[in-house]
Protein backbone atom coordinates (compact mmCIF):
# COMPACT_ATOMS: atom_id res chain seq x y z
CA UNK A 1 0.00 0.00 0.00
CA UNK A 2 1.52 3.47 -1.31
CA UNK A 3 1.44 6.66 0.54
CA UNK A 4 -1.98 7.31 -1.27
CA UNK A 5 -3.44 4.66 -0.52
CA UNK A 6 -3.05 5.25 3.12
CA UNK A 7 -4.29 8.42 2.85
CA UNK A 8 -7.38 7.76 1.25
CA UNK A 9 -7.94 4.65 3.75
CA UNK A 10 -6.87 6.68 6.85
CA UNK A 11 -9.66 9.83 5.32
CA UNK A 12 -12.55 7.29 4.68
CA UNK A 13 -12.14 5.86 8.12
CA UNK A 14 -12.34 9.29 9.58
CA UNK A 15 -15.51 9.92 7.13
CA UNK A 16 -13.95 12.85 5.39
CA UNK A 17 -14.45 13.98 2.35
CA UNK A 18 -11.55 15.14 0.11
CA UNK A 19 -12.52 19.15 0.21
CA UNK A 20 -12.27 18.80 4.01
CA UNK A 21 -8.70 17.39 3.96
CA UNK A 22 -7.49 20.02 1.09
CA UNK A 23 -8.44 22.70 3.56
CA UNK A 24 -6.81 20.96 6.23
CA UNK A 25 -3.89 20.59 4.73
CA UNK A 26 -4.01 23.89 2.76
CA UNK A 27 -5.04 23.05 -0.71
CA UNK A 28 -7.24 25.15 -2.69
CA UNK A 29 -9.39 22.44 -3.85
CA UNK A 30 -10.12 18.63 -3.54
CA UNK A 31 -8.75 17.66 -6.97
CA UNK A 32 -5.21 17.93 -5.48
CA UNK A 33 -6.27 15.07 -2.48
CA UNK A 34 -7.76 13.32 -5.54
CA UNK A 35 -4.45 13.19 -7.27
CA UNK A 36 -2.42 12.24 -4.45
CA UNK A 37 -4.68 9.14 -3.47
CA UNK A 38 -4.35 8.03 -6.80
CA UNK A 39 -0.56 7.27 -7.32
CA UNK A 40 1.12 8.91 -4.20
CA UNK A 41 2.78 11.39 -6.35
CA UNK A 42 2.69 14.52 -6.61
CA UNK A 43 3.06 15.15 -2.42
CA UNK A 44 6.08 17.16 -1.12
CA UNK A 45 7.63 15.72 1.59
CA UNK A 46 7.58 19.10 3.40
CA UNK A 47 3.42 18.06 3.44
CA UNK A 48 3.74 14.58 4.61
CA UNK A 49 3.72 15.54 8.22
CA UNK A 50 0.86 18.15 7.33
CA UNK A 51 -1.14 15.16 6.31
CA UNK A 52 -0.49 12.94 9.44
CA UNK A 53 -1.95 15.85 11.22
CA UNK A 54 -5.03 16.21 9.64
CA UNK A 55 -5.90 12.86 9.55
CA UNK A 56 -4.62 12.17 13.17
CA UNK A 57 -1.87 9.54 12.56
CA UNK A 58 1.93 9.56 12.39
CA UNK A 59 4.17 10.64 9.33
CA UNK A 60 5.59 7.06 10.15
CA UNK A 61 2.41 5.10 9.46
CA UNK A 62 1.83 7.30 6.33
CA UNK A 63 5.10 6.71 5.24
CA UNK A 64 4.26 2.41 5.95
CA UNK A 65 7.28 1.68 8.46
CA UNK A 66 6.18 -1.65 10.07
CA UNK A 67 5.22 -2.01 13.28
CA UNK A 68 3.11 1.65 13.86
CA UNK A 69 -0.82 1.61 14.13
CA UNK A 70 -3.24 3.60 11.72
CA UNK A 71 -3.72 5.80 14.84
CA UNK A 72 -0.21 6.63 14.68
CA UNK A 73 0.73 4.77 17.85
CA UNK A 74 4.02 2.92 17.53
CA UNK A 75 7.52 2.13 19.17
CA UNK A 76 9.77 4.40 17.73
CA UNK A 77 8.23 5.30 14.30
CA UNK A 78 10.48 3.29 11.82
CA UNK A 79 10.64 -0.35 10.88
CA UNK A 80 14.44 -1.16 11.47
CA UNK A 81 14.09 0.53 15.30
CA UNK A 82 12.56 -0.87 18.13
CA UNK A 83 12.27 0.18 21.90
CA UNK A 84 14.21 -1.58 24.63
CA UNK A 85 13.01 -2.45 28.36
CA UNK A 86 16.22 -1.72 30.86
CA UNK A 87 16.27 -5.69 31.90
CA UNK A 88 19.52 -7.13 29.58
CA UNK A 89 21.58 -9.77 29.56
CA UNK A 90 24.84 -8.41 27.28
CA UNK A 91 27.31 -5.62 27.13
CA UNK A 92 28.19 -3.51 24.53
CA UNK A 93 30.75 -0.63 24.06
CA UNK A 94 29.07 3.06 24.36
CA UNK A 95 30.81 5.36 21.82
CA UNK A 96 31.31 8.70 22.99
CA UNK A 97 33.39 11.37 20.61
CA UNK A 98 35.42 9.50 17.89
CA UNK A 99 38.80 9.88 17.87
CA UNK A 100 39.29 9.95 13.94
CA UNK A 101 42.11 7.70 12.72
CA UNK A 102 41.79 5.26 15.31
CA UNK A 103 38.95 2.24 14.49
CA UNK A 104 35.51 2.83 15.89
CA UNK A 105 35.70 0.13 18.74
CA UNK A 106 39.16 1.05 19.57
CA UNK A 107 40.14 1.51 23.54
CA UNK A 108 40.07 5.47 23.32
CA UNK A 109 36.41 5.94 22.18
CA UNK A 110 34.56 3.55 24.45
CA UNK A 111 33.09 5.86 27.04
CA UNK A 112 31.58 2.72 29.40
CA UNK A 113 29.45 -0.94 28.51
CA UNK A 114 25.48 -0.88 27.89
CA UNK A 115 23.37 -4.25 28.40
CA UNK A 116 21.90 -5.48 25.33
CA UNK A 117 19.07 -8.57 25.06
CA UNK A 118 20.74 -11.00 23.35
CA UNK A 119 17.83 -11.09 20.61
CA UNK A 120 19.37 -8.05 19.53
CA UNK A 121 22.28 -8.20 17.07
CA UNK A 122 24.37 -5.02 17.51
CA UNK A 123 28.19 -4.16 17.88
CA UNK A 124 27.81 -0.65 19.84
CA UNK A 125 25.44 1.94 20.93
CA UNK A 126 26.16 6.07 20.81
CA UNK A 127 24.03 8.35 23.32
CA UNK A 128 22.20 10.87 21.58
CA UNK A 129 21.98 15.04 21.95
CA UNK A 130 20.07 17.59 21.57
CA UNK A 131 15.97 16.73 20.06
CA UNK A 132 16.85 16.62 16.42
CA UNK A 133 15.48 12.78 16.76
CA UNK A 134 12.36 13.64 18.70
CA UNK A 135 9.85 12.34 16.84
CA UNK A 136 11.13 8.76 16.26
CA UNK A 137 10.68 8.99 20.25
CA UNK A 138 14.76 9.11 20.50
CA UNK A 139 15.22 12.20 23.03
CA UNK A 140 18.45 13.97 24.57
CA UNK A 141 20.36 11.05 26.64
CA UNK A 142 18.38 7.92 24.81
CA UNK A 143 20.94 5.40 24.18
CA UNK A 144 20.70 4.04 20.39
CA UNK A 145 21.74 0.53 19.67
CA UNK A 146 23.82 0.33 16.20
CA UNK A 147 24.65 -2.47 13.92
CA UNK A 148 27.93 -1.95 12.12
CA UNK A 149 27.35 -1.58 8.35
CA UNK A 150 28.82 1.04 5.30
CA UNK A 151 25.40 1.75 4.35
CA UNK A 152 21.69 1.59 4.73
CA UNK A 153 18.54 1.84 2.94
CA UNK A 154 17.04 4.50 2.32
CA UNK A 155 14.21 6.21 4.91
CA UNK A 156 16.32 3.93 7.47
CA UNK A 157 17.98 5.88 10.71
CA UNK A 158 21.63 5.48 11.16
CA UNK A 159 24.84 6.89 12.82
CA UNK A 160 26.65 9.10 10.25
CA UNK A 161 30.40 10.43 10.53
CA UNK A 162 30.74 13.47 9.45
CA UNK A 163 33.75 15.87 8.46
CA UNK A 164 36.53 13.29 9.24
CA UNK A 165 39.52 15.64 8.74
CA UNK A 166 38.86 17.11 11.92
CA UNK A 167 41.20 14.62 14.94
CA UNK A 168 37.67 14.07 17.15
CA UNK A 169 34.10 13.96 15.67
CA UNK A 170 30.95 12.88 17.03
CA UNK A 171 28.36 10.85 15.09
CA UNK A 172 24.76 11.62 13.97
CA UNK A 173 21.73 9.63 13.90
CA UNK A 174 19.75 10.84 11.05
CA UNK A 175 17.25 9.13 8.71
CA UNK A 176 19.74 8.57 5.53
CA UNK A 177 18.85 8.96 2.20
CA UNK A 178 21.55 7.89 -1.01
CA UNK A 179 21.34 8.99 -4.28
CA UNK A 180 23.78 9.01 -6.86
CA UNK A 181 24.73 12.90 -6.82
CA UNK A 182 24.03 13.48 -3.31
CA UNK A 183 23.21 11.92 0.38
CA UNK A 184 20.67 13.54 2.50
CA UNK A 185 20.46 13.37 6.41
CA UNK A 186 17.17 13.68 7.58
CA UNK A 187 16.20 15.07 11.41
CA UNK A 188 12.97 13.50 13.00
CA UNK A 189 12.25 17.04 13.91
CA UNK A 190 10.69 19.83 11.69
CA UNK A 191 12.69 22.64 13.09
CA UNK A 192 15.64 21.14 11.60
CA UNK A 193 16.59 21.34 7.77
CA UNK A 194 18.14 18.32 5.91
CA UNK A 195 21.69 17.96 6.13
CA UNK A 196 22.77 17.69 2.38
CA UNK A 197 26.14 16.55 0.60
CA UNK A 198 26.56 16.99 -2.84
CA UNK A 199 29.58 16.21 -5.37
CA UNK A 200 32.81 15.82 -3.48
CA UNK A 201 31.10 16.58 -0.49
CA UNK A 202 30.07 12.79 -0.26
CA UNK A 203 33.58 12.27 0.49
CA UNK A 204 32.81 13.33 4.25
CA UNK A 205 29.70 11.23 5.07
CA UNK A 206 30.60 7.89 5.85
CA UNK A 207 28.17 5.75 7.61
CA UNK A 208 28.92 3.49 10.59
CA UNK A 209 25.99 1.39 10.67
CA UNK A 210 21.74 0.87 11.15
CA UNK A 211 20.34 1.81 14.30
CA UNK A 212 18.44 -1.08 15.61
CA UNK A 213 16.95 -0.60 19.08
CA UNK A 214 16.95 2.26 21.60
CA UNK A 215 16.72 2.86 25.28
CA UNK A 216 15.40 6.42 26.52
CA UNK A 217 16.52 8.41 30.11
CA UNK A 218 19.09 6.05 30.80
CA UNK A 219 20.97 6.28 34.16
Amino acid sequence: MDIGQRIRQRREALEMTQDELAKRVGYKSRSSINKIEADGRGLPQTKITKFAEALGTSPMWLMGWDGIGENGTNFGGVSNLMPLPYSTDKKIPLIGTIACGLPILATENIEKEIALPDNISADLCLRCKGDSMINAHIYDGSIVFIKCQPTVENGQIGAVLIDQTADIAEATLKRVYIYDDRIMLCAENPKYSPLIYVGEEMNNVRIIGKAVAFISNIR
